[in-house]
């Protein structure tokens, strides 16, 4: 663990971040387009007083209504469930998943416009210690959504949370190369279970294990 977050050097991540919150036009683009972004960007959680940070390292963009895997796909609508994910860009969707794990999403796009981009998983590079607490574990801390938000301290309370606030912000970390980014199919999905739209780091240690595919192109068209 480095002595200071914000200052890198390792296998995949070196040098100073970016500085400050992500601007509103970042958001107000497709989920499809976010996503990829969002890789090497960093999660900063302050929830009840204790701060925890990692690198974001695997996202999934649901790309709408016409999504059939979404949450608020066309057959399902808007609902109590999903009504954040018509809400501004740049703020959290939350929902519980099997009743158990809270899931982190950022609303992308238009209002209205129901897209988010899952927080699948993440590197953490400060308070690990508080990670474990809250997981009652010293590994996978943070290597799925369900794991993320639990190392987080995410729960509902943030469902709409503008994430370029306290206690939880999205901060500009450290670029990602595309010849270092993969695509792949989303995971766990029943319905488009062939659409790309997983983006990872490869060779991150908290991405999913899943097969590899092959570097993503980012002038290549989705879905």
């Amino acid at each position: 663990m480095p002595a200071s977050p914000e200052v890198l050097t390792t296998a995949l991540w070196s040098g100073t971040p970016g500085r400050g919150a992500f601007n509103h036009a970042f958001f107000d683009r497709p989920a499809e387009s976010v996503a990829p972004d969002l890789l090497g960007a960093r999660l900063v959680s302050t929830v009840d007083g204790r701060r925890t940070t990692g690198i974001i390292v695997e996202v999934e963009a649901y790309i709408g209504q016409g999504d059939p895997a979404s949450h608020a796909a066309t057959r399902i609508g808007r609902t109590r469930r999903n009504a954040s994910m018509f809400g501004p860009p740049g703020t959290a969707y939350v929902y519980l998943s099997y009743g158990v794990h809270w899931c982190l999403n950022v609303v992308t796009g238009a209002i209205g416009s129901p897209c988010a981009v899952l927080i699948r998983a993440v590197d953490p590079i400060e308070g690990s210690d508080v990670m474990a607490a809250r997981r009652g574990r010293k590994r996978d801390l943070t290597s799925g959504p369900g794991r993320v938000g639990q190392a987080f301290g995410i729960t509902h309370a943030l469902d709409g949370h503008d994430f370029s606030s306290t206690p939880l912000r999205l901060l500009q970390g450290w670029p990602t190369a595309p010849a270092s980014m993969d695509v792949s199919p989303r995971i766990g999905v029943s319905r488009a279970q062939d659409w790309p739209l997983r983006f990872f780091v490869r060779g991150g240690p908290s991405v999913s294990r899943v097969r590899r595919s092959p570097p993503l192109e980012r002038s290549r068209p989705l879905g």
